[in-house]
């Protein structure tokens, strides 16, 4: 899995980057090579005019098709905000792998079936 991790406008950036690949690999790891390129960009929504929210972006691409997946999230605390982004794109991840083995599924069964036809 290789990840592209940007934190913008936050102090803690050591701290979060690991934190952030430990929720990656949790969420995403059981994929294995399944898994291509993750980013994951946090950001202060409200910039320099002070607020609470925090928000974590995360894109992972689903291997060999190339898709993109997105999930994001916002909240107070920044380590809530990851952890909803994390859980979600692990989610979306076995989703769109439910949904392409169920594909190959289909087209294997319409070959069997007119494998026996003259």
């Amino acid at each position: 899995m290789d990840t592209d991790i940007r934190i913008l406008s936050a102090d803690l950036t050591e701290a979060l980057q690991s934190y952030i690949k430990r929720r990656l690999h949790f969420s995403l790891g059981r994929f294995g090579e399944r898994v291509g390129r993750v980013g994951v960009r946090i950001t202060d929504i409200n910039g320099p005019r002070g607020g609470v929210d925090k928000s974590c972006h995360v894109s992972a691409e689903l291997l060999p098709s190339g898709t993109t997946l997105i999930q994001e999230a916002a909240d107070s605390n920044l380590y809530v905000a990851i952890g909803r982004a994390t859980e979600g794109i692990s989610r979306s991840f076995a989703r769109a792998l439910g949904r392409s083995l169920d594909r190959r599924r289909k087209r294997e069964t319409v070959r069997s079936s007119r494998q026996g036809q003259p």
